[in-house]
């Protein structure tokens, strides 16, 4: 007699398979949309996501009736439907060319459109309509950590950045090293950092909350440590700490700046309660660097193992 249990269980395991790369993929979409693009909290990542359903809506109106188009073709040309005709002399019809091509154009002048409105509302250097004051943030990307300058405040963090909620934020932005990319998903807006140049960007958080930040350019050995939290406050909270910083002391000048610039990763969280003036600016215009022996380190060590002189 033979035996029927295993082909069975096969079929059992094929279902849970099934099953199981069904739950799989229900829980990413599930969780793209949290903590990430898909979850804006402010209004330029609102905007953003609006301008990613509304591609992705009109792109579905061409790839969606293509789909279903070609599998009705598929069943009704199948072999054994004797219904279907076979026309081998066919080959041109000007109404199928014209529908087949003016739909796609129209799609295209479409998208094109709607990107160049919003590439001009969004320009990351556009500053935000708000009755409240911006914040001005002044950003370093080193290796491979953040810094984060407070000049009306006279106070610096390192891989967190502490802003009030539905505030306007400016920031300044350059890198002391390599280029890299600073990117709030869910405030949305990434944008590069470049040794010797500053770029700007305007955002802003709704509501209080800690939001995660990163680098979204490879950079090193370290890059994937470039990681920040993005701590949203009350404004009456976020003034309360940056006194309370201000009091605890601990300042950031030029030397404490160099330490702060070899390369590593940040253990934890910094915070100092003063900071030299004009750091951003003197990072920025190259005039405050690490020493000339940390950054030729790689390239003299690499030079000396070859024997060069």
């Amino acid at each position: 007699m033979k035996r029927v249990a295993p082909i069975c269980a096969g079929t059992s395991g094929r279902w849970r398979t099934l099953a199981a790369l069904g739950s799989t993929l229900g829980l990413a979409l599930f969780l793209s949309g949290c903590g990430g693009v898909l979850d804006p909290q402010g209004p330029i990542g609102l905007q953003q996501r609006t301008i990613l359903l509304n591609a992705t809506a009109v792109m579905l109106a061409i790839v969606a009736p293509v789909i279903l188009a070609t599998l009705a073709f598929a069943w009704w040309f199948r072999s054994g439907n004797r219904r279907a005709r076979y026309r081998p002399n066919w080959s041109y019809s000007g109404r199928i060319e014209f529908v087949v091509w003016s739909v796609p154009t129209l799609v295209i002048l479409f998208l094109g459109g709607m990107t160049w409105v919003a590439t001009h509302d969004l320009d990351p250097a556009r500053a935000l309509a708000s009755e409240r004051k911006a914040l001005t943030i002044e950003v370093v990307s080193l290796d491979w950590k953040w810094l984060f300058i407070y000049p009306d405040q006279g106070i610096a963090t390192v891989n967190r950045l502490v802003i009030p909620s539905e505030t306007p934020l400016r920031f300044r932005l350059t890198s002391a090293s390599v280029m890299n990319s600073f990117f709030v998903p869910q405030l949305g807006s990434q944008i590069y950092t470049m040794a010797g140049m500053e770029t700007r960007l305007h955002l802003q958080a709704d509501r209080p909350g800690t939001y995660a930040g990163l680098s979204a350019q490879f950079s090193g050995g370290g890059f994937s440590d470039m990681r920040f939290d993005v701590v949203a406050q009350e404004p009456t909270a976020f003034e309360a700490w940056a006194s309370e910083l201000r009091a605890r002391g601990g300042m950031l000048d030029r030397a404490g700046y160099r330490v702060l610039a070899k390369p590593g990763k940040a253990a934890s969280a910094q915070e100092f309660g003063g900071v030299v003036p004009n750091l951003f600016d003197g990072i920025q215009n190259q005039r405050v660097s690490p020493s000339a022996a940390l950054l030729c380190a790689p390239f003299c060590r690499a030079a000396e193992l070859r024997g060069d002189k």
